[in-house]
């Protein structure tokens, strides 16, 4: 796994970030969901190395084996402005100050941060299987609270901690052949750790807190992604079915926006690594400096204005449910 990869941690004065770097060419930093790490990208990152690119995939604050601090009484600590600072200061000690950036379920929520805050730094922004927080919550009905109820269970204190903590083995279950073994067993140890428990679920206070405040802020005063953005939507998830087409929301909040699903399960990078590849490589090849993009079959189609359609009737049955065995099932989010 990670082949020809290095493996490192870099320390940002509040916190320490894991990551794994490998490739030589532009660099493009990719950012994984919950409750992953960055072994996600074990099938993915080496594609895009092939296709010429330095690759560095970190763990998030909190996750896997990065660290930050304790939590605070307004989850600011875990904030995605937080996590993004991280990110920053890792990526210029690896002396690239401005690069190409893709992010996936939570991931992707820190990546609209880092393109909304630090513009100069991001080159091109990939979003997948998200929204901002804030979008969520506007449309957020009996349909929604049902299929994505751990939003809201992960937001209570204390309860969440003691529940997962005393069996974090049947709450977050996985395939070790869909994910890959070594990525497996990667995030069941982290999982097994309280203290990433703990900062996992730190990270969705934070979202229905102190990110969503900073999502409305930036809204109301104009602040927008400028740099060229793709969204991915996994068509085996349940994104576009509750909320309609994605790009019809995200053109409120980019200038440069294209996008398309992929045929997959919501775990992209695991489940279909060539597609995904295939359209951040191609995404990413066109460069930063002239913004040109590439014609031809298949391309992503961009939208620059338009309003967001009403949700999907007819949706199907939640997806959340207990397993087999009656075990609560492996929460993931956007």
């Amino acid at each position: 796994m990670f082949a020809g990869f290095t493996e490192t941690t870099i320390d940002t004065g509040e916190a320490s970030v894991f990551l794994r770097h490998g490739g030589a060419g532009p660099p493009v930093l990719l950012l994984h969901g919950h409750p992953r790490t960055s072994a996600t990208w074990h099938r993915v990152a080496p594609l895009l190395v092939e296709r010429g690119f330095t690759v560095v995939c970190p763990d998030l604050r909190g996750y896997g084996r990065s660290r930050g601090p304790d939590p605070t009484p307004d989850h600011g600590a875990h904030s995605k402005r937080a996590m993004a600072g991280d990110l920053l200061t890792a990526m210029r000690e690896l002396g690239h100050r401005r690069f190409q950036l893709a992010g996936h379920d939570r991931g992707a929520l820190v990546a609209l941060r880092l393109a909304l805050d630090h513009p100069e730094a991001v080159a091109r922004v990939a979003l997948m299987d998200c929204l901002p927080v804030c979008e969520h919550l506007a449309r957020a009905g009996a349909e929604f609270a049902t299929r994505w109820w751990h939003w809201f269970f992960f937001a209570q204190p204390e309860i969440p901690e003691r529940v997962i903590t005393a069996d974090p083995d049947s709450w977050y279950r996985g395939d070790p052949q869909a994910m890959g073994p070594e990525n497996h067993a990667e995030r069941r140890a982290a999982v097994r750790r309280p203290e990433v428990v703990r900062a996992m679920l730190e990270d969705y206070r934070a979202g229905l807190t102190v990110d969503r405040a900073h999502e409305e802020a930036d809204r109301e005063a104009g602040r927008r992604v400028r740099c060229p953005a793709l969204v991915l939507w996994s068509l085996r998830d349940d994104l576009e079915e509750l909320h309609g087409d994605p790009l019809e929301i995200w053109r409120d909040w980019a200038d440069d926006l294209r996008g398309h699903g992929i045929d997959s399960g919501h775990h992209v990078a695991e489940e279909a690594p060539e597609a995904l590849a295939a359209a951040l490589g191609g995404f990413f090849d066109t460069g930063a400096e002239d913004g040109a993009e590439r014609p031809g079959p298949g391309a992503p189609r961009r939208v620059t204005a338009g309003r967001p359609r009403p949700p999907r009737a007819g949706a199907p049955a939640p997806r959340c449910g207990p397993g087999p065995s009656g075990a609560p099932p492996d929460p993931r989010a956007p």
